[in-house]
Order: C-alpha cells, then sequence, then structure tokens
C-alpha cells in the first residue's frame, strides 16, 4: 500500500512483531478482475488493475479449495463491503502480542464494532467459508498482511 497508510501500517506491523516486512495489505479476487479490500474509508470492490506493476503473491495452488468453499468466500468478502477500517486494530494486535493488560477488552471492542483491517477481512472470508488459514487457534483478528505473506512462504507467522 502507498503513501501515508502504507507507512502507518508498516509502524503497525512493526510494533506487532512483524518487523518493517514488506506486506502492507491484502485483497479477495471476487471475479471480473475486481478485488474486495479493506482500506481506510472501509471495505469496497476495486479493479485488480489498480495492482499493475506491483508484486503480489496469490494462494492458488497452495491453499487447496473446492469450488464451493472459493464462493463461499468470495460471497463472504462481498458480505464485508462498507465495514469500516480502523487502525485501533493494529493496537489490539499490538496488545495481543505483547500480552498487555486490556487486550481482551480491544479484542472485544474490535468484534463488536465490526471493523477490520485488510488482512482480517481475508482471514474472516476464508474462515466464513470454514476454511482455516493458521492451525494455531488464533482469532481472525489477529491476523496481518506479514502474517498472510508467511502463509504463502514470505515472512514468519507469529500467534
Amino acid at each position: 500500500m502507498r503513501g501515508g497508510a502504507g507507512r502507518l501500517i508498516r509502524v503497525g506491523q512493526w510494533l506487532n512483531g512483524d518487523g518493517f516486512a514488506d506486506f502492507e495489505h491484502a485483497f479477495i479476487l471476487v471475479g471480473g478482475d475486481q478485488v474486495v479490500e479493506a482500506e481506510p474509508g472501509g471495505a469496497h470492490q476495486a479493479p485488480l488493475a489498480e495492482y499493475d506493476g506491483r508484486s503480489i503473491r496469490w494462494s492458488s495452488g497452495l491453499i487447496k479449495l473446492t469450488n464451493d468453499q472459493r464462493v463461499a468466500i468470495v460471497a463472504a468478502a462481498r458480505g464485508y463491503l462498507n465495514v469500516p477500517y480502523s487502525f485501533l486494530d493494529y493496537a489490539a494486535l499490538a496488545a495481543h502480542r505483547f500480552h498487555l493488560p486490556g487486550s481482551s477488552l480491544l479484542k472485544g471492542y474490535v468484534a463488536d464494532t465490526r471493523h477490520q483491517i485488510c488482512s482480517q477481512l481475508v482471514d474472516q472470508c476464508y474462515h466464513d467459508a470454514g476454511v482455516r488459514l493458521f492451525d494455531d487457534g488464533r482469532w481472525p483478528g489477529y491476523v496481518t498482511p506479514a502474517d498472510l505473506a508467511g502463509l504463502l512462504g514470505g515472512a514468519h507467522t507469529t500467534a
């Protein structure tokens, strides 16, 4: 993700223990060269062409899915359109990582207000389709773009 938002995401990931990983964004390809993504301003559908010239890690071939699971993931993604985005989710991630007092309250706040960062949206869509991307029992709210990259053979994965 370019610009100030991308830099803030890098700082949030650093606070979460991911270092300054070069993975700031995640989205769901929903067909017709369209993606559903969570960005400041909320989850929306956008053309894949916005990412022309950028390095993208695709999950196809790495995460085995049935056609029914793919359909369910796309339906879930479309169901999250207009869900707000919040940088407070990075605070919840950092509080969880560092076992800070009140981290369960932040988790509850994030869950109750139905806002998501991009990686949470991706993990939640898979979760809604019955697919667990991580086998460490983490809540979908505790996923960063770097965690998803790690799953696809990039950076490390933390719980």
